[in-house]
């Protein structure tokens, strides 16, 4: 059962937000249930290794590493108004916890780390802790 949209109360101060595609590709598996029947927090974006990583939005570093298990090396942005995008399978991180950054400034670069086999970008977008469809807010 995906949540929808309208499953996650956002706030109306937070509705309407836009997110930059951090990296260009084709989406190789969508939010939601999955063909092998896993849930997808995000959506998985094939690109070349070594692609530059984009922010979606600014933001600050709330996370930069590789202790998530299957995620690889993973950034965490927070953004205004509670929202969080994760950017997954990074082979280089650029940016460190603590740090500001701009929107669409490169934080590090496309590789398969974690659980992958192919060079991708897995994307969240979060609503405080919630996932929602990436897609739907991206611009």
């Amino acid at each position: 059962n995906t949540p929808t949209k309208s499953a996650i109360k956002i706030p109306k101060s937070a509705q309407g937000k836009r997110f930059e595609r951090p990296v260009s590709g084709k989406v190789i598996e969508k939010f939601g249930t999955t063909s092998s029947g896993v849930h997808n927090d995000g959506i998985n974006i094939s690109a070349k290794a070594g692609t530059p990583i984009l922010a979606a939005d600014k933001g600050t570093v709330a996370y930069a590493g590789n202790d998530l298990k299957g995620y690889g090396n993973l950034i965490l942005l927070k953004h205004d108004n509670g929202w969080f995008t994760a950017y997954a399978h990074a082979d280089k991180i650029s940016v460190k916890k603590g740090a500001t950054i701009k929107a669409k400034q490169a934080i590090g670069t496309v590789g398969k780390t974690g659980g992958v086999k192919t060079p991708q970008l897995h994307f969240e977008v979060r609503y405080k802790t919630k996932p929602v469809d990436p897609s739907l807010y991206l611009k």
